[in-house]
């Protein structure tokens, strides 16, 4: 059964003060945890569009807190953007369309939540960064987003999955794991094990400089890959941050180290090839570029300074996370062949060797910013 056949989408649609008539529907974008659809209503002044989104529970088990997240960085972007006289404010952050009762959610009865948000016209997700413009673009996107979220008020944000980014509990995790070998799967990846305990030094370095306040705590988003940014038909340019179920407190180091992890290598995440895998340093200069045009006026100078080590850091934690499953019998990540997380894992440590051969030139090139 289809996400679409199984849900009464003009039904629920209804829910929402969508202003008219309820027209069609249908699957939309590319995400693998909600249940996304385009839907189309008629209005008196012609037909207009907006995203239904069922929220995934099973993933995230507190969506109430998630949804009272999402509801406070909606709505203060927008008025940031509006008091700052910015003209098309409705397409550089989401807006959320209340329910008929004036709520930001709608619980149907089987559970469920569903929200929705005004669709962006003209404006377009993509899976792959094709060029360095794209990664500029990208980075500027969610430098402006963490940018206008700096003063958010109400106090912290909930966690919407604890210790998302907490490397040392990863690491942990992957030590038990290894201990343990349920699935007698250790020699199988004993190179990458070898190369997962040599860096065994590094992986507090951001949670401990969070600790001791040498770093800020900040509102960030958590999954920086392009396709969270929509970008401009015709200008290209990064106008709106999409996907914000994981924003929550973090260090705005995690979303650069992310950004550098997805964009600068040529190869795909589960690429067998590891001499395709490499840094390509032109696209860490468009990141850092793009990244410090919208960000630079509130960073501190230690997180400038740290900015290449993110890249290092997040992509670590990723090969340790595949590394992981693996070594618990697939439990996780979602395969389509037997050694798909050992291949992943493969391709993330090739990344950080790649990332460590480059790393002097990387800080050089930020600290001349």
């Amino acid at each position: 059964m289809t996400p679409t056949a199984q849900f009464d989408l003009a039904s629920i649609a209804g829910r929402f003060q969508l202003g008219g008539d309820f027209i069609t529907s249908s699957p939309y974008g590319s995400g693998h945890i909600n249940d996304t659809f385009a839907v189309t209503v008629r209005l008196a002044s012609g037909e207009a569009r907006y995203v239904l989104q069922r929220i995934n529970h099973l993933v995230f088990k507190r969506p109430d807190e998630l949804m009272e997240n999402v509801e406070r960085v909606c709505a203060h972007a927008q008025r940031k953007l509006t008091a700052s006289g910015q003209p098309d404010a409705h397409r550089r952050a989401l807006r959320l369309i209340p329910t008929t009762d004036g709520k930001s959610w709608f619980i149907d009865a089987a559970g469920n939540r569903w929200r929705c948000y005004d669709f962006v016209e003209k404006a377009t997700g993509h899976d792959v960064v094709r060029n360095a413009n794209q990664a500029f673009q990208a980075a500027r996107a969610f430098g402006a987003f963490q940018s206008l979220l700096a003063d958010l008020p109400g106090g912290r944000l909930h966690e919407t999955i604890p210790d998302f980014h907490h490397t040392p509990t990863r690491f942990a995790r992957f030590q038990a794991a290894l201990a343990k070998d349920a699935h007698g799967r250790a020699d199988a990846a004993k190179p990458e094990i070898t190369f997962a305990l040599a860096r065994a030094a590094e992986v507090s370095r951001v949670v401990d400089a969070l600790r001791a306040g040498q770093l800020p705590e900040r509102v960030t988003h958590n999954d920086t890959k392009l396709n969270n940014v929509l970008l401009d038909d015709v200008t290209q340019e990064g106008i709106c941050v999409i996907d914000l179920d994981t924003v929550m407190p973090g260090s705005v180091l995690y979303d650069f180290g992310d950004l550098v992890r997805t964009s600068t290598s040529p190869a795909a995440e589960d690429e067998t090839d590891l001499a395709l895998v490499t840094m390509q340093f032109p696209m860490f200069e468009a990141l850092v570029n793009g990244y410090l045009s919208s960000a630079n006026g509130f960073l501190t100078s230690a997180e400038k300074r740290l900015l290449p080590f993110a890249g290092k850091l997040i992509t670590f934690e990723i090969g340790l996370r595949f590394l992981t499953d693996w070594l618990e019998g697939d439990t996780y990540f979602k395969i389509k062949r037997p050694m798909h997380n050992l291949d992943r894992l493969r391709t993330q440590f090739k990344l950080v060797a790649s990332i460590e051969a480059q790393a002097s030139a990387m800080q050089n090139f930020v600290d001349q910013k």
